[in-house]
């Protein structure tokens, strides 16, 4: 990974340092992408075609310590951040810009407690989960 250009909550532009990247890279259990990593195009993909927005950096989150790690990590370096959640969001707000898309794609779980009467799904969960 190289150093980026990537752009922040108020719409300007930081470049971000490769140690920075690194860290944030080596404290996900899921993935940390960027243009040109094998998986990037299929993951920023969402179900309307029409979206072909290009995030700096995806975070593959495999639980909910990957969401809190990159969401600090958003707010430390006052990043533009964006949520995917099933992928089928249309009107293309799931994937940024220039900025950080949080992936929840991979977190699909679902516990239903019917004595409580509860549910808990995580964010990447779609109907047929």
């Amino acid at each position: 990974m190289s150093s980026l250009e990537v752009r922040t909550r108020t719409g300007g532009q930081i470049v971000l340092e490769e140690a920075a990247a690194q860290k944030l890279k080596a404290s996900l259990r899921g993935e940390l992408l960027r243009p040109g990593d094998a998986t990037y195009d299929e993951t920023r993909k969402v179900w309307n075609g029409m979206i072909d927005h290009r995030p700096a950096l995806i975070a593959r989150c495999a639980g909910t310590a990957d969401v809190i790690e990159t969401v600090t990590f958003a707010r430390d370096y006052d990043l533009l951040v964006s949520v995917r959640g099933g992928g089928h969001n249309i009107a293309g707000k799931a994937v940024c810009t220039g900025g950080l898309m949080i992936d929840l794609s991979r977190m699909r779980g679902v516990a239903v407690d019917p004595h409580d009467r509860t549910a808990r799904v995580e964010g990447g969960a779609t109907l047929g989960d």
